[in-house]
């Protein structure tokens, strides 16, 4: 690590007594708060022993409601494959400690660290927005990507059913949806998905980034296991849901070797399409990825920092379309090759497929044809 990046680290850290006392946090991701770079001002905690002091490391949860403007999200990078994207909640409970929705929470005013797992912000009125937005006479039934940023599926779901509701009024206009999630509580919905499935507006992917449970445990904390995973790609895939596995991020030497396994695993059980990512640390990921890297893997931390930083031209995270997200050189590239032979090898990718627009209407009114 270059001595400037251990300068940003040692400033994004909680100075003091704070950092003295660190604990590890079992089931969170991040282990501190990053600083916010919108904000000029923040506040700290100087002395424990104060006497209205509380341990800020057993904070449970906040779910923060509140009336939005907009659902819809037109979405402008080139390298994602979607073109708008709806997301019910911000921030996410799961904590996977690379995601990069964490960076988005510093534009609510909060931390990509503690902050982005434990304040979880509310669309309430999600489903009256999308009914709004799809209203609009010149809206033309361009698929919408539930989960774009953070996970529709989180845990805040069992509460408020915001996605639910979404999928539900997609079905109800014939709107063309895709889902990503890491979470099995999609099952609770395989009724309505099944509906979906039979007139091909939708399609969803599983994210699977290892069958290693002590890995899962602390770089994706809530989030289900690998085999439940499997299960749910197995029965909605039964119930006629095009199902896929997205396999993100790819870190070498963490779980880049389990590509094989996972791709097999996932046709077994009904998967016919994939994708993947290579890792990148962008923003304050970076610090936080260093520091729980660190922690959890003291061993080979500088081995496989050191190979994210080949991975990107000398640093951890690229800007550059076409190559932030794939990486290169030779770790990238094995990473690549690996990704064609297998995904050839157990036939994902192999159908031409598209969610249908052409039924898309308004409910009550003619049908629209594209």
């Amino acid at each position: 690590m270059t001595d400037k990046l251990k300068q940003d680290h040692y400033k994004s850290k909680p100075q003091g007594d704070q950092a003295e006392n660190e604990t590890y946090l079992q089931g969170r991701g991040a282990q501190y708060n990053t600083k916010n770079r919108f904000l000029k001002n923040e506040t700290t905690r100087e002395h424990a022993e104060g006497i209205d002091d509380w341990e800020e490391s057993n904070l449970p949860t906040i779910y923060m409601e509140q009336q939005s403007k907009t659902i819809v999200n037109k979405v402008e990078s080139k390298d994602v494959g979607m073109s708008y994207s709806m997301n019910p909640y911000a921030g996410c409970e799961h904590g996977c400690i690379y995601c990069y929705a964490r960076n988005v929470h510093e534009y609510w005013g909060y931390s990509a660290g503690l902050d982005f797992e434990r304040k979880i912000i509310v669309k309430k009125n999600a489903p009256q927005l999308l009914r709004k937005f799809l209203l609009h006479p010149k809206w033309d039934a361009t698929p919408i990507m539930l989960s774009g940023n953070t996970d529709c599926y989180q845990p805040a779901e069992q509460k408020y059913r915001l996605t639910r509701g979404l999928l539900e009024v997609c079905n109800e206009f014939n709107q063309p949806v895709g889902i990503l999630t890491k979470n099995s509580w999609i099952l609770k919905d395989k009724d309505v998905l099944q509906e979906m499935g039979k007139k091909k507006i939708v399609s969803a992917m599983v994210s699977i980034t290892s069958f290693n449970e002590d890995l899962r445990r602390v770089m994706e904390p809530r989030t289900t296991t690998a085999l439940q995973k499997l299960k749910v790609i197995n029965e909605l895939s039964k119930a006629g849901v095009r199902m896929g596995i997205m396999m993100g991020p790819m870190i070498p030497g963490l779980n880049e070797h389990e590509m094989q396994r996972i791709m097999k695993a996932a046709a077994d059980n009904g998967a016919t399409f994939t994708a993947y990512t290579f890792i990148r640390l962008n923003g304050a990921i970076k610090f936080l990825f260093h520091d729980w890297l660190y922690k959890n893997f003291p061993d080979r931390a500088d081995k496989i920092w050191h190979l994210i930083e080949q991975s990107h031209d000398g640093k951890v995270n690229d800007t550059r379309w076409g190559v932030r997200m794939r990486g290169e050189g030779n770790i990238a590239e094995m990473v690549a090759q690996q990704y064609k032979k297998y995904g050839k090898l157990y036939k994902m990718n192999a159908e031409e497929w598209s969610l249908d627009r052409s039924k898309f209407q308004v409910p009550g009114a003619q049908g629209r044809l594209f």
